[in-house]
């Protein structure tokens, strides 16, 4: 008997002495107070049933649906990329990246039977930013690396033993560009692919930057993306006679393949219809778009692939428009026109929601949701007001999603207008509209953090299950009954305060120049145009510039705590201190090739520490001092005794022993606590930060 099937034992003997404690007992209900784990307040409702009913937490879900949390932080998860049952038995496998930078990736082995914080036991260790997994035609589990693919038994008492590869030296983290360049980090690296039903392998080798522009005039085409061994292009590896790749051995040359389709900046998500490759059914990719600073521009996209075709990046972007960089090389040679007028470019299928990001993409099968069968599922982990969502598809009856006429409107999070069209430069367009199974998945203060699905399977009981990496989460998803809960309001900062936290940073001399410096050295060489302009206009004075990049990182979600450097996103993606990418691409060099760099940082840390006026104090330890309160009293939350708040020291509700503090408890609210309000701690309950 193994580790596993003792947590079956474990949970079930600890299941039925809870309930017959309480029958002989008359226990009461367990108390209606939440808990946290990865930000979302666990109540006593669950989601599922028996031994796979987990604590339900509040996710915008379709009618009949309900989220339940398997695991969370507390598993010592990292950046949990995709998820894969083990064919037959109620186990999975979690391919857990650690992080971008990291080469310290693992292979789990979940068991949703077993008791909180022993779900999990370490298949492979030290595994170079593992991402796909895939039950291969053989029935056996395949994973990749950056570079490789490989198979393994997930069951074995020694599973590297197992470990066979069968593909290696795909271009990955580290590459060398057709001019000599060599980059240490390659912009997509991760390797998605799935087999077909003949056992023909097809593998997503990404782009090695965001849109391959150089210094101008570009006369050129990419020339990473050309060739036989093109970059941003879908590889086609097909098995030897008898449909299984053999084991390659050292000294063994890698299996040939051919380029199956160009002009795909990232195919993160691959779907193919059961009966691909026969005439007709379709072979489907969500393609990540340029990273253009609109909110609504480019549209990603959802491309039927077909062999030989050209799919426009870096060259074309929504569904015939031509990147204006490019223009000279769309004048001659095999691109002349490729946007407009080329039998080689295959325009998209269909648009998706901008900047959506898809990371996952298959057709529904299973017994647990009829209403599912046969549709397309497509996770978008992208985290502007279009990304954080799980979206349905009603597809023909060979797998395409079925388009409708323009105006085709979709949902916006937390936007002045919730939806908007799919458009181009042109206007309106025909698109394939689409349910949300998953809505809107922002940060509601008390409730949730903003969620980033990423890779997504569906079990053999037809549950879904999904890895979401921004919180460290692994979610089930399964039937519920009643009317769907009403949506979680937005909960972002008002205009009313974004004005007055800027008002506070232009009286002070000090922090004015702070922002300059920051606006011109940081935000201006390093910031613009990866994945926003900052609301930076032509025509704008400094001053003007530097109140809009203020008001641009304030009015985003999570990025900058005034008073509290440390807390937020901002910080930790300038100083790669977290698991998503660092930033700006590149920014890991900077130091060392900008002397100032370092100081830009500390700069940063300045201007939000000192942003409200005040002293900075910390909570002192224990019950109940760590609460803080409403303008009415109304208790609000509670806050980690390490946290640093800003004490304003200015009566903010007009009545001593209170002061008012700026959003570094907002992941510990309760709802209670408005924007317009403020949320106050009692002065004698603080002290000053040594």
């Amino acid at each position: 008997m193994n580790q596993f099937t003792f947590g079956h034992a474990r949970r079930n003997l600890r299941v039925f002495a809870a309930v017959l404690v309480a029958a002989l007992l008359g226990a009461a209900p367990a108390s209606s107070e939440s808990v946290r784990k990865s930000g979302y307040a666990i109540g006593t409702d669950t989601c599922g049933s028996g031994d796979l009913a987990f604590p339900r937490i509040q996710i915008d879900m379709k009618a009949g649906f309900c989220a339940g949390l398997v695991a969370s932080e507390e598993d010592h998860l990292k950046f949990p990329r995709s998820i894969m049952q083990v064919p037959g038995r109620d186990l999975f496998v979690v391919a857990d990246m650690g992080g971008w930078g990291h080469t310290d990736g693992r292979l789990l082995l979940l068991d949703p039977h077993a008791p909180q914080g022993q779900r999990f036991k370490e298949l492979l260790t030290g595994v170079e930013y593992p991402f796909g997994l895939v039950i291969g035609p053989d029935k056996k589990l395949y994973a990749s690396t950056s570079e490789t693919i490989f198979r393994f038994d997930p069951l074995a008492d020694n599973p590297r033993s197992t470990v066979e590869t069968i593909i290696r030296h795909m271009p990955g983290r580290r590459i060398t560009l057709p001019d000599g360049t060599r980059l240490d980090e390659s912009a997509h690296p991760l390797k998605q692919f799935v087999f077909d039903r003949t056992g023909r392998l097809f593998v997503n080798i990404g782009s090695h930057s965001d849109d391959c522009i150089t210094p101008a005039p570009i006369t050129k085409p990419c020339a990473a993306a050309e060739g036989a061994s093109a970059m941003a292009s879908i590889w086609l590896f097909t098995p030897p006679a008898g449909g299984a790749f053999p084991a390659l051995k050292a000294g063994d040359p890698d299996p040939p393949h051919t380029v199956y389709a160009r002009g795909l900046r990232n195919s993160m998500a691959l779907a193919l219809h059961p009966n691909f490759p026969d005439a007709g059914y379709a072979f489907l990719q969500g393609e990540n778009g340029r990273d253009l600073p609109d909110i609504f521009k480019p549209n990603e996209e959802i491309n039927a692939i077909e062999q030989g075709r050209h799919y426009g990046w870096p060259y074309c972007f929504d569904l015939a428009t031509p990147s204006p960089e490019f223009r000279i090389v769309l004048q001659s040679g095999v691109y002349k026109s490729l946007c407009t007028a080329n039998a080689l470019y295959k325009p998209p299928f269909s648009l998706m929601p901008p900047h959506g990001a898809p990371l996952a993409m298959l057709y529904y099968h299973g017994a647990k949701f009829p209403e599912l069968e046969g549709k397309l599922l497509v996770g978008l982990h992208g985290y502007r007001p279009t990304g954080s969502r799980v979206l349905i598809y009603d597809v023909d009856d060979h797998g395409f999603p079925k388009s409708a006429p323009a105006p085709v409107r979709y949902h916006v999070s937390c936007a002045a207008d919730p939806t908007h069209n799919f458009q181009t430069d042109a206007g309106d367009v025909t698109a394939a509209p689409f349910e949300e199974l998953i809505a809107g998945w922002h940060r509601v203060n008390g409730a949730r953090p903003q969620g980033a699905p990423v890779g997504m399977t569906v079990a053999e009981d037809g549950a879904i299950w999904l890895v979401e990496d921004k919180n460290q989460t692994v979610i089930r998803i399964d039937r519920a009954t009643g009317d769907a809960p009403p949506p979680l309001p937005c909960d972002t900062r008002s205009q009313a305060m974004i004005d007055q936290l800027a008002a506070f940073v232009a009286r002070d001399a000090q922090n004015s120049i702070r922002l300059t410096t920051l606006r011109k050295g940081l935000v201006e060489k390093h910031c613009v145009g990866c994945h926003s302009d900052f609301g930076l206009k032509a025509g704008q004075s400094d001053g003007e510039k530097d109140k809009t990049v203020l008001r641009f990182m304030l009015s985003q979600d999570g990025w900058i705590y005034p008073g509290d450097p440390d807390a937020g996103r901002l910080r930790t993606r300038l100083r790669g201190l977290g698991a998503e990418k660092l930033m700006p691409p590149g920014g890991e060099s900077l130091p060392k090739t900008e002397p100032s760099y370092a100081r830009l940082l500390d700069t940063a840390d300045l201007l939000i520490a000192k942003m409200v006026p005040g002293t900075r104090m910390r909570i002192k330890p224990g019950p109940p001092q760590r609460k803080f309160f409403s303008k009415a009293n109304k208790e609000c939350g509670e806050i980690p005794a390490t946290k640093v708040v800003v004490v304003t020291q200015r009566g903010a509700v007009d009545k001593p022993g209170f002061s008012r503090f700026f959003r570094p408890a907002d992941p510990y609210l309760n709802g209670e606590c408005s924007d317009d309000d403020g949320y106050y701690i009692r002065q004698e309950f603080l002290v000053p930060v040594q």
